[in-house]
């Protein structure tokens, strides 16, 4: 049996990532400042990012680690983001060991719309520029310290119960007010990813990391969808139909000048603008045709874990098409 370490258990990614390693068949620990997911399967070692010495020791038994740590949206600047990525790298230094890293679309510029792993980086905004540092010195990690990094780029992602992503905040947080938002034009195409696929892609990497590079760079496809696409699904399982706005960037902008969190949100609206999509020919081939939930299905998974339970049940057919 082979062993995963997941460094922030706790988190959306790191959650379905763990369950994922889980269904498969591998030994899971899960590191966290406390057992707040107590996921089935998975031995909890409570442990601190910021002291490489307690992620070495979560890690002392993993052939593969996950690094599922982030900090909140409003503190990545100052260095501090590449600091606790520095930490990890510093507890994994010489050991030979499999980084798993989940990177995103921050790093490429606003006419860059179709994204392939050998794409050249020319991040827009400070939050792009910080990831592509931080990508630097995976690179700088794998070339000089006995470790092997997989970089596994994603879009924007979602999952049942996966509370403060963009699908979260963005689209479904007035839902018990009868109103569905979209924050961009709803004819623009924008790339998503259903986290549990990518928990099962992880899975795949890992199982095939002694055929790749040192040092490797996937780009997750999963899908690409219209803002109406994506209302129609959702549509489709809610027990009445509801309004559909455009999120309030103006409104938000100004709420920004005293809750950091949502100006950080306003500074990447940018992102819905402009139709990004992955694309790897190499990932491609190693997940296989039909690897992915379908688009509809996956979203009206995520949008039911929105409705209370005795709603579940019905509403999987309110609205489906005859």
């Amino acid at each position: 049996m082979q062993t995963i370490t997941i460094l922030g258990i706790n988190g959306r990614i790191g959650q379905e990532v763990a369950k994922a390693f889980v269904a498969a068949d591998w030994r899971v620990i899960g590191m966290g400042r406390g057992n707040r997911a107590k996921l089935k399967g998975v031995e909890f070692i409570e442990g601190d990012a910021n002291y490489p010495e307690q992620t070495r020791r979560a890690v002392a038994e993993a052939d593969v680690v996950f690094n599922g740590l982030n900090l909140p949206y409003d503190k990545w600047d100052k260095g501090r983001a590449e600091a606790i990525l520095m930490n990890v790298l510093e507890a994994l230094k010489g050991s030979g060991k499999t980084l798993l890293f989940p990177g995103n679309i921050y790093n490429f510029g606003e006419k860059q719309h179709l994204l392939m792993p050998d794409t050249p980086q020319r991040p827009a905004r400070d939050k792009g520029r910080i990831r592509q540092r931080m990508e630097a010195k995976l690179a700088q990690a794998a070339a000089q310290d006995n470790l092997q990094v997989i970089i596994l780029r994603l879009a924007d992602f979602f999952a049942p119960g996966a509370e403060g992503s963009n699908f979260d905040l963005m689209i479904m947080s007035r839902l018990k007010s009868g109103i569905l938002q979209y924050p961009g034009e709803l004819s623009m195409g924008h790339s998503w990813a259903y986290l549990p696929d990518v928990g099962r892609a992880m899975v795949k990497i890992a199982k095939v990391r002694n055929t790749l590079p040192t040092f490797e760079i996937l780009h997750y496809q999963g899908h690409f969808a219209t803002g109406e696409q994506l209302i129609k699904a959702i549509q489709i399982v809610l027990p009445k139909r509801v309004k559909v706005k455009k999120v309030p960037m103006g409104l938000l902008k100004i709420f920004g000048w005293f809750v950091p969190v949502l100006r950080e949100v306003v500074i990447m609206s940018y992102l819905w603008d402009i139709p990004h999509q992955l694309r790897d020919p190499k990932l491609k081939a190693l997940l296989g045709e039909g690897f992915d939930t379908p688009f509809e299905e996956a979203v009206q998974k995520t949008a039911l874990s929105y409705l209370p339970q005795e709603q579940r049940g019905t509403a999987k057919t309110r609205h489906s098409p005859a």
